[in-house]
């Protein structure tokens, strides 16, 4: 039995509901979104991406990486938002979105966000390249991914030579 029409909609809202972005509500909602990865989800997270309000653009960019059966759509949206989008948290989520959907057609997004000025949004740069740099990897990936080992947060440097060594199998200089 198909679900009850709106409720994405009321989910979306008990998910906006839930101040907290790790909060464990909108969390729940968004796993509950992912699950249903159906055509009503996609189109209201679209919306939400477009929305002037920066928590619904967050939770939007947050359903869009979960939905992978969407990648062709959703990637063209988030790109905008990379490219686009002022708010350091959206664009974290953007890259940590990019990681989960792993398609290196947002490698070009994710290389142009390692040089941000925000450690959160770097931080996501860092998670996202190695997931996006294809296979075999690319070299402008690698050389961001090389770059942000040396960044001046260690969480962020800690996190891309992780990265690169699981990239390059332990040899950071290969590639």
């Amino acid at each position: 039995m198909p679900p009850a029409e709106g409720s994405v909609r009321r989910l979306v809202e008990a998910a906006l509901a839930d101040t907290d972005p790790d909060g464990p509500v909108r969390w729940q909602v968004i796993s509950m979104l992912r699950e249903r990865g159906d055509l009503e989800t996609f189109i209201e997270a679209r919306r939400l991406c477009a929305a002037d309000d920066v928590d619904e653009r967050l939770l939007g960019v947050d359903i869009m990486g979960m939905l992978g059966s969407f990648v062709d759509r959703t990637l063209p949206v988030l790109r905008y938002l990379a490219a686009d989008e002022q708010d350091a948290m959206v664009l974290y989520s953007v890259l940590i979105a990019f990681g989960h959907l792993g398609d290196p057609r947002a490698l070009p997004s994710v290389i142009d966000l390692a040089a941000h000025e925000d450690a959160r949004v770097r931080y996501g740069a860092a998670y996202a390249l190695q997931h996006v740099l294809g296979a075999p990897p690319d070299r402008a990936g690698l050389e961001a991914l090389r770059r942000l080992s040396a960044d001046g947060d260690t969480d962020v440097a800690d996190w891309a030579a992780l990265g690169l060594t699981l990239t390059t199998g332990g040899d950071p200089e290969s590639g």
